[in-house]
């Protein structure tokens, strides 16, 4: 395993810069995980890492060692593409060993890679089939198994399980965090499923515009996101933005409901509160009222989605069967303590004092 460190990195295709001065430090052993929008430039940088983008200014360095023009075969990497790219005439144990019959290794060698490799991945029983005769989470072990018999100092990852349906990529979570934990590598993951990110990622780094965002674990990226962007990005459902106006140290909304916030602040703001901390029928003196367009039912939680008077858009978590139908106008409350603020920027506001229930 290696440390992976980009230096003012950026990235250029004539005169639109894709990659802009970006800065990341991927620690030796942990599951770093890309996520943002299509176009944010993440699967480019996970591109020039592997060598097959140039870099076209900043430092990229891999254990320690500058390698900005290393052939991608020398700087201790492998990547698993979303394609599994699988040559459809060879053997499951052929594609795996592959890459090591072709540097050179004898025979001996390169079946015992093979079948470790095979072992990690509980493939052991395909090894003499052939790609058209396997599952797509087959044929995502096999494409894992040809980066992990190469013996890379860095793993990367450009969204390996969107091509599988919903339940697969579900299954195959676990496998590759039970592979991480097994192998202790440095991983380097690209994604668009903040689901994804959320379950395998050590550190998640959110991206927007070619730029970082905000970079931390997924807990602090869910309870304390720098911005809107990153709020709204990280939780599903996303978090609920109400729109409100500050003067004179309150935050008035609709309905006559107010929030403390610094007394400096004045002007629109966004007022964040995530769906579980929204409560239906909660009878408190201030209260929402919510107009319930439809329900979610996911067995022991509910996802009630409507919108306010001014049409806002709104989703509540109710994990009791509160016999809520669609079309119904229903009041709502919230944890006040729970609540983030947002300036006109979209920056987070992190002054403001606690507010009371």
């Amino acid at each position: 395993m290696a440390q992976v460190e980009l230096k003012d990195v950026s990235k250029r295709y004539g005169s639109v810069e894709v990659i802009r001065d970006l800065n990341l430090m991927v620690e030796a052993g942990s599951f770093t995980v890309l996520v943002g929008p299509s176009g944010c430039g993440k699967s480019t940088l996970l591109r020039m890492v592997a060598g097959l983008e140039t870099i076209s200014g900043g430092i990229l360095e891999i254990a320690g060692t500058r390698a900005n023009d290393l052939d991608p075969v020398a700087r201790g990497v492998a990547m698993v593409f979303q394609n599994y790219a699988l040559y459809p005439h060879m053997t499951v144990a052929r594609n795996i060993g592959f890459a090591l019959k072709i540097a050179g290794l004898d025979k001996a060698e390169v079946e015992s890679r093979v079948r470790e490799a095979a072992d990690v991945l509980q493939i052991e029983h395909l090894l003499d089939r052939k790609p058209a005769n396997l599952s797509g989470g087959q044929r995502q072990r096999v494409a894992i198994g040809r980066a992990i018999v190469r013996d890379p100092q860095v793993f990367l990852f450009d969204e390996p399980l969107s091509n599988l349906d919903a339940e697969l990529r579900v299954s195959m979570r676990v496998e590759l965090a039970r592979l991480h934990q097994k192998l202790k590598a440095t991983m380097l993951y690209v994604t668009h499923d903040q689901t994804e990110a959320m379950t395998l990622a050590d550190k998640i780094v959110v991206m927007r515009d070619g730029r970082i965002e905000q970079t931390g674990t997924p807990e602090q990226l869910y309870s304390d996101p720098d911005n809107v962007f990153v709020a709204g990005f990280i939780g599903s459902p996303r978090m609920n933005f109400l729109s409100g106006e500050a003067s004179q140290g309150l935050v008035h909304l609709a309905q006559g409901v107010t929030l403390p916030c610094p007394s400096t602040l004045s002007g629109p703001v966004s007022v964040g509160i995530r769906p579980e901390h929204m409560t239906p029928r909660g009878g408190r003196a201030h209260s929402l009222p919510v107009t319930i367009d439809m329900i979610e039912y996911l067995g022991g939680t509910r996802y009630l989605y409507g919108r306010l008077a001014n049409e806002t858009p709104v989703a509540i978590e109710a994990r009791d069967n509160t016999g809520i139908r669609a079309g119904e106008q229903i009041d709502v409350t919230f944890d006040n303590h729970s609540v983030m603020l947002f300036d006109a920027s979209g920056k987070r506001i992190r002054s403001a004092a606690p507010i009371p229930s």
